[in-house]
């Protein structure tokens, strides 16, 4: 755990094993420790929102993190309450690879998996 934990607020998405896995993974291979996994909605899409998901450096004031083995994640202020409850997974399957977010606050989603309202 980073000192950033006793300072941040929690948050309630989940990460799972196999995807805290992969995450890990992606960093050894890039050679970095000092990344997080920041998750995030924007405007956008289809469906009127649009899921970020990527590495950050960076703490961002208002930020809620959460440590997961070692892997922590990171959500701003203003997408936790849209990602509440979500749980993140990675899938390596014929069907589908790459990681993906099962959200119980989409009313609605595309087609595509990317979007939501």
């Amino acid at each position: 755990m980073s000192n950033t934990d006793t300072q941040a607020p929690s948050h309630e998405v989940l990460l799972t094993d196999v995807a805290a896995a992969k995450v890990k993974s992606l960093l050894e291979q890039e050679g970095r420790d000092d990344l997080r996994l920041r998750v995030a909605v924007q405007p956008g899409g289809c469906s009127g929102l649009i899921y970020q998901l990527y590495f950050d450096d960076r703490v961002l004031d208002g930020d809620a993190i959460r440590d997961f083995d070692g892997v922590e994640v990171i959500v701003d202020r203003m997408s936790v309450p849209y990602l509440s409850g979500s749980t993140i997974d990675f899938a390596d399957t014929i069907e589908r690879q790459g990681f993906t977010i099962d959200n119980p606050n989409a009313a609605n989603t595309c087609a595509c998996g990317d979007s939501f309202h």
